[in-house]
């Protein structure tokens, strides 16, 4: 089913299943363990992986578990995670120092003093912005925040509320990054999650950090003693944490499960450039609820693994996201438009008539296992209100 020269937006959902399988995958590790850095910053612990029967029954799979982001290291999503390994590795780079001098978050917090005045800054469709504003502050460093035009009062608010001077940027996501990169210097960082000519370390740094949501999950699934998943769905947004994930399953031993990652229609950057079997700019707006899926250009970085590593990519629709948000609540579980995309994607696989098909690869039944990584809680309190209000 390929994707080429579809523009959905806000109709039908579409799929691509991966045009070149390849038969391995050479996937960057981390020469040091993120895990442990995050493991010994205030307020660690690890989010819970929680079973979600009432969204199984109604994609008809034998068992749903979402690894639920809402509340990591004090805020409301996975990015700090990215954000502040980055931000570790990028301040250790600046002061000249190595990892082993500064070796943990309360030794960089120490140190960090001597580099002072120092800004940190970043563009945003919300959570990474937030993240990275959150870290400053922690670090007692200034943050200035881009956003684009669209972005929600809530999340500007949230962003602020960390300490970070905002601005709104006239236009979308890409125009924020571009004015965050005219920013770098000799007293600014750029921490950015996304990448561009030049600009490759620090993302491949955020990709590293996210690397901490996998290993929790092995952990998990081992204290309970349950296999690994059948079928793992991913937001992908830029890449980054698509990326991540398909980093930790080609390195593990065989048998990986599949690997989906879903995009809303309107922003169907990674598939539309799959399909074209090149990175490609989308030429239209980006304008789904699913705020910081609202990418238009994947991330340099994580392209050369998230075009070969997934195995299905789908476009979804906004329509499923209300149903997908209220089933997860059902479960007790608090996810906000990108964090319930991967249901949405599931149900757009049993419901929508553009994906006739799409899943066969999948094999999805009643005994199936499937893993959906909740990245976001209710960080538009507002409409995440309405949306579980039905």
């Amino acid at each position: 089913m390929s994707a080429s020269g579809l523009v959905a937006r806000d109709g039908s959902a579409f799929a691509l299943a991966q045009p070149n399988p390849p038969a391995s995958l050479d996937v960057p590790i981390p020469s040091v363990s993120p895990r442990s850095f995050h493991a010994a910053m205030p307020g660690y612990r690890a989010t819970p992986l929680r079973s979600a029967p009432a969204a199984a029954r109604r994609v008809g799979v034998g068992e749903v578990l979402v690894k639920d982001e809402s509340e990591r290291l004090g805020l409301t999503s996975f990015k700090v995670l990215g954000a502040s390994w980055a931000v570790y590795r990028a301040l250790v780079a600046h002061l000249g120092a190595t990892l082993e001098e500064i070796p943990s978050f309360q030794r960089l917090r120490a140190e960090v003093a001597r580099a002072r005045p120092l800004t940190l800054t970043a563009a945003t469709d919300g959570n990474h912005g937030r993240a990275v504003a959150h870290i400053a502050a922690l670090l007692g460093l200034d943050s200035h925040i881009y956003v684009p035009a669209d972005m929600v009062p809530a999340r500007i608010a949230a962003i602020e509320g960390e300490g970070a001077a905002v601005t709104v940027v006239d236009g979308g996501y890409e125009d924020a990054v571009e004015r965050s990169a005219g920013d770098a210097g000799p007293r600014c960082l750029v921490i950015s999650d996304t990448s561009w000519p030049g600009y490759e370390q620090v993302p491949a740094w955020v990709i590293e950090g996210y690397s901490t949501i996998f290993a929790e999950i092995d952990e998990a699934l081992e204290a309970g003693g349950r296999p690994q998943p059948d079928v793992v769905v991913v937001p992908i947004g830029v890449g980054a944490l698509a990326a991540a994930l398909v980093g930790h399953y080609w390195s593990r031993p065989a048998p990986r499960p599949a690997l989906v990652g879903v995009e809303p229609t309107s922003a169907a950057c990674v598939l539309e450039s799959v399909a074209a079997g090149r990175i490609v700019t989308l030429g239209h707006p980006q304008t789904s609820v699913m705020a910081g899926l609202n990418c238009a250009t994947p991330s340099l970085v994580a392209w050369p693994i998230v075009s070969r590593g997934i195995d299905l990519y789908l476009a979804v629709p906004d329509s499923f996201i209300p149903e997908a948000t209220r089933l997860l609540a059902r479960d007790g579980i608090v996810a906000g438009e990108c964090g319930a995309a991967g249901l949405a994607a599931l149900l757009a696989m049993v419901d929508d008539e553009g994906l006739a098909g799409a899943g066969e690869g999948l094999s999805l039944d009643q005994t199936s296992r499937v893993l959906l990584i909740s990245t976001e809680g209710a960080t538009d309190p507002e409409a995440y209100r309405r949306l579980t209000a039905g």
